[in-house]
């Protein structure tokens, strides 16, 4: 649920911070060389927004973060306590944008041309900010900025890393190539109307396309190259086999762009919206899948796993790691809400407290049922006895997989979990 909002969220988000930097050369091409014809076609991008970007987004947005604290509340706590303040100046840029985006479709013709081209300025501010704070906070769950940070807790130190900025004008590019995407989608639905202009225009969003398309590989390419190295080791192909695969994309939406620059008429709406289907499917997707991926097995700031436990001391924040006393009473034991028939393990409850140690170690990551999709542990032990399961567990808590939380157990909570995975005959 969470990837499905946050995929919609990004295209919609992503397009309208794009969207924000056209309209400030559109405004400023049609205020210089007095083109009136440009502002109909701003007006009807704008209204495309307010519904797309604006109306979804603002659904979609909230529903990240509901699903998140659902899944992951330590996770979500982190970025709230590290960076409270700068999700609130984020929000003051965010309402700046929608209050931009009504101002900039309904006074475009109540205006005058200067002060409607000021709006659009302020307006591609507003939204780079609110890009480049998400950005900061998001790229913490990755990476803290400096590893200052873990002494100091200063925002600064987790905000500004080495990812920060090549993950920003990643965002950006993309965010270009996305605003010419959805322009085409405009400009063909204008050809019955004024042919030339949508000819014109199409070719226009053609070359936005491209050059958004050329950051993007670009700064990935140098995003890739910024990554830890959990981050690599949980790749199922090498780093430069992704690389390829991006630049192959990249080739088949260049060619829909030179189309729409050498051909414009080619270009009609349905083709148009189609083409956002298959960025979406196949370009955004598999991007956001492949960093939520990435992050494993830490879901913040490379102390926080992706099962809710604080795998190292954070001075700065007054934190410690649970890994020793976890190690020494045992998960069922320090967590606050385990029932208390669970809580010390007997022949009579093991099954049921091995089944919650494996909701509570492994379900972030894995699918436990036998008929799960998503990582499933039927693929990962299949065929396996409970020694064979068992020598795994020791294996991944002494350390030996590095994309993998090092949870060191008891021995009688190691029992258990693998007596009950070894029950569910993958």
């Amino acid at each position: 649920m969470m990837g499905i909002t946050g995929t919609i969220h990004i295209l919609a988000s992503h397009t309208s911070v794009g969207a924000a930097m056209l309209f400030a050369f559109l405004a400023y091409k049609a205020y210089k060389e007095n083109r009136t014809d440009l502002y109909p076609y701003m007006k009807k991008y704008g209204m495309f927004l307010l519904i797309f970007s604006y109306v979804i987004g603002s659904i979609t947005g909230p529903g990240i973060w509901y699903t998140a604290t659902a899944a992951s509340p330590r996770g979500i706590s982190a970025l709230i306590h590290n960076f409270v303040w700068v999700w609130a100046t984020e929000w003051v840029f965010f309402v700046y944008e929608v209050i931009g985006v009504f101002a900039l479709v309904y006074f475009i013709d109540k205006i005058d041309k200067k002060t409607h081209l000021k709006l659009t300025f302020t307006f591609a501010l507003a939204s780079v900010g609110t890009l480049a704070l998400i950005i900061g906070i998001i790229s913490f769950m990755m990476w803290p900025g400096t590893e200052a940070y873990y002494t100091t807790g200063s925002a600064s130190d987790a905000f500004f890393g080495t990812n920060t900025f090549p993950h920003m004008f990643l965002r950006i590019g993309f965010m270009i190539m996305m605003s010419g995407v959805i322009g085409l989608v405009i400009s063909s639905a204008m050809r019955k109307e004024n042919e030339a202009l949508s000819n014109e225009l199409s070719r226009k969003m053609g070359f936005v396309s491209l050059l958004g398309g050329f950051v993007t590989m670009f700064f990935f390419m140098w995003y890739m190259g910024t990554l830890p190295d959990n981050a690599h080791a949980v790749f199922n192909i090498t780093k430069e086999s992704i690389i390829q695969n991006r630049i192959i994309l990249a080739l088949v939406f260049s060619l829909y762009f030179l189309v729409a620059i050498v051909r414009p008429k080619v270009i009609n709406v349905p083709i148009a919206s189609a083409m956002i289907a298959v960025i979406l499917i196949a370009g955004l997707w598999p991007g956001e899948k492949l960093r939520e991926s990435m992050r494993k097995p830490y879901v913040a700031g490379q102390y926080i796993y992706s099962n809710q436990i604080v795998s190292r001391d954070v001075p700065g924040k007054g934190i410690k790691s649970e890994l020793p006393i976890i190690a020494e009473k045992g998960l069922l034991q320090v967590n606050p809400f385990v029932p208390e028939n669970l809580k010390v393990i007997t022949p009579n409850n093991k099954l049921e407290a091995g089944k919650l140690l494996a909701r509570m170690s492994c379900s972030n990551c894995h699918s436990l049922e036998v008929t799960g999709k998503f990582r499933p542990l039927k693929d990962r032990l299949a065929g396996m006895d409970k020694n064979g399961i068992k020598s795994i567990l020791y294996a991944i808590g002494a350390g030996g997989m590095n994309y993998m939380p090092a949870l060191k157990l008891p021995e009688q909570e190691y029992d258990a979990l693998a007596e009950y995975l070894a029950s569910q005959k993958y």
